[in-house]
């Protein structure tokens, strides 16, 4: 099965586009289902499906045809589902201070129970063998962040903090309970979780596997967009995760010629060359901003002949090598490049506000630095096998 998450900032157009590639695999004869785990959800819009506001038939798979499903996550749902103990108990807590139920219940609804609700359909798929290839339309870039950087997290909430927590409640629980101004939380609370972890059990190794999982970053040619594009590369190359295109939507044609239009030209002209300079060797493709908006399956079919070549396969695998990593070894923070094409004496390092700049003659690659690392300098480089390593460390 593969994996394609198109992610980038709100408003790009990234469902549309998913949407699109999803039409093209179903022509291609694949299994898909294009799901959406954007809170804010208009996948079913983008197909143009008479619902109603909230689509409620969208919760589970709706087929748009033998080979094409649509699915977007209703919280609710997932909360009736697998969340029941747990939102039950933080309900229950928020009465104690005089919140409404239905407010209650509404509050209820915890950060990262829908990015989590959505790797266990993920994995239960995967398991099923029920579809060939899922389209994943992902919300806007910081819930993306939560979305990948989840299985490490609650990974490691299982190994350290959980057997405690559990352990703890249960001797103290009897004690407590009687002096508490709400009871603490019961064992089938604890249970809840466990059967939760055991639902996403390899999702993570899944999601950091290139061969089954891609990222396509979705981006306009506007600098605060690109800003945040940019950054979305350097945190899911920090977690792992294989970015195999950039997609440039929204760009004026040539057709329109309008003098009100030429700074716009130029713009969008200035920033692609910026973006194709920054994410190379990652390919960069560019999609026209159509004449109307795109609605429904024929629009849909309209933009994904824009957007692939008439023999081309969205979910061929065409990049498991990541361009960069980062590391710490012996307390040095490092940052791994690779060069599969560079001699040492070609090589330049500089560091330009919160990037880090490798030249190789007239070749230059910008390595967006995570926050760990924007206070920090090179101090020496090494070229083994291929792969440059930089030393990064603070200069006094």
């Amino acid at each position: 099965m593969r994996i394609l998450l198109f992610s980038g900032k709100g408003g790009v157009g990234k469902t549309s586009l998913a949407a699109a590639t999803g039409v093209k695999l179903a022509q291609l004869n694949y299994r898909t289902l294009v799901l959406s785990i954007d809170p804010a959800h208009s996948l079913a819009d983008a197909f143009n499906l008479d619902t109603e506001l909230f689509h409620v038939q969208t919760s589970e798979p709706l087929a748009i045809n033998d080979r094409l499903s649509v699915q977007e996550l209703n919280i609710q749902k997932e909360i009736k589902r697998h969340w029941q103990e747990i939102s039950s108990y933080v309900s229950a807590v928020l009465r104690t201070t005089g919140i409404s139920g239905v407010e209650a219940e509404e509050l209820a609804i915890l950060p990262g129970m829908e990015e989590l609700s959505a790797m266990m359909y993920i994995n239960q798929y995967r398991r099923e063998q029920r579809y060939d290839v899922i389209v994943l339309d992902a919300a806007p870039t910081a819930e993306s962040m939560r979305f990948i950087s989840m299985p490490t997290t609650l990974d490691w909430y299982m190994k350290h903090i959980f057997p405690f927590q559990r352990n703890f409640l249960k001797a103290v629980r009897p004690i407590a309970n009687r002096v508490a101004p709400f009871e603490l939380p019961p064992d089938s609370y604890f249970g809840n979780v466990r059967d939760l972890f055991d639902k996403l059990e390899g999702v993570g190794e899944m999601m950091e596997d290139p061969r089954i999982t891609s990222v396509r970053l979705v981006t306009n040619a506007e600098k605060m967009v690109v800003r945040e594009t940019q950054r979305a590369f350097v945190y899911f190359s920090l977690h792992g995760l294989t970015v195999d295109a950039v997609l440039v939507n929204r760009l004026l044609p040539a057709e329109v010629s309008d003098a009100w239009f030429n700074e716009w030209h130029t713009s969008q002209d200035a920033m692609v060359h910026e973006i194709e300079e920054y994410f190379a060797p990652v390919p960069v493709k560019k999609v026209p901003l159509f004449a109307h908006e795109v609605l429904g399956k024929q629009r849909l079919e309209d933009l994904a002949r824009v957007l692939y070549a008439e023999d081309e396969d969205p979910s061929a695998v065409t990049r498991t090598e990541k361009p960069y990593t980062f590391g710490k070894q012996n307390g040095l923070y490092e940052i791994r490049v690779l060069l599969p094409f560079a001699t040492k004496g070609e090589i330049e390092l500089f560091k330009k506000g919160d990037e880090l700049v490798v030249q190789i003659g007239t070749f230059r690659r910008h390595i967006g630095l995570p926050r760990s690392m924007t206070a920090l300098s090179p101090s020496r480089a090494r070229l083994e096998s291929k792969v440059l390593t930089v030393e990064m460390k603070e200069i006094l």
